[in-house]
């Protein structure tokens, strides 16, 4: 008889439960779609339904693009840039990705906002509790995509398992100087990048403050 990897199931396990959702808070796709549709007609026919500060930005912004900063965060829908840092529209130019990882598409995304827009400060906002970085430290086997993500956040992982004190937490943490990091260096930036501020961050869920890393 084989002998069970007992180590193994447990990481497969955790890993697993790091991406189930609560069948229980799932809205059909449908119901979704009504609710955003219905959520759009009352924004545009019915300016008074949002704050009169949105709705007269909506209107300014249409031919100006003037964001001041650039928020590199998680897809997490519980971590609004616009909302946590009270800015308005055209504020914030967001690029948000799980585990607010950065590949080519990101980088791209910072540059035309560096290049185009004359955004000088990029805030990478890591956040309490991120799932992508728990199924990281879970390992295990995970879809192909969700391990491209994985692979990118191993390394900060890595780093804060030398690290005392919670292994979460200072993944979560290594994982945003990570990414602040990678885009100083990988990003083609050239003179622009002289007078641009990179600051890692971390949210927190539960008090709802930014915490800086540097």
């Amino acid at each position: 008889m084989k002998t069970l990897n007992f180590s193994l199931i447990a990481s497969f396990l955790l890993s697993a439960l790091a991406h189930a959702a609560d069948p229980a808070t799932i809205v059909n796709a449908d119901t979704a779609l009504a609710l955003l549709e219905k959520g759009n007609a009352t924004y545009i026919e019915n300016p008074h339904s949002t704050p009169k500060a949105v709705h007269e930005a909506r209107i300014a912004s249409v031919n100006s693009h003037t964001p001041i900063a650039i928020v590199v965060t998680c897809s997490d829908a519980r971590t609004a840039p616009e909302h946590i840092f009270s800015q308005n529209l055209n504020r914030l130019f967001v690029v948000r990705t799980a585990g607010n990882v950065v590949d080519d598409i990101g980088l791209g995304s910072i540059e035309y906002a560096v290049k185009a827009l004359g955004v000088r400060l990029v805030i990478v906002m890591g956040h309490q509790n991120c799932g992508a970085v728990k199924a990281t430290i879970a390992g295990g086997s995970v879809p192909p995509h969700i391990n491209s993500i994985v692979n990118q956040i191993k390394p900060a992982v890595a780093a804060a398992r030398k690290e005392q004190g919670d292994l979460l937490n200072n993944s979560i943490q290594a994982n945003a100087t990570q990414v602040a990091n990678k885009i100083r260096h990988d990003g083609a930036l050239g003179n622009d990048a002289k007078d641009l501020k990179v600051v890692p961050a971390v949210y927190s869920l539960e008090t709802g403050k930014v915490h800086w890393l540097n």
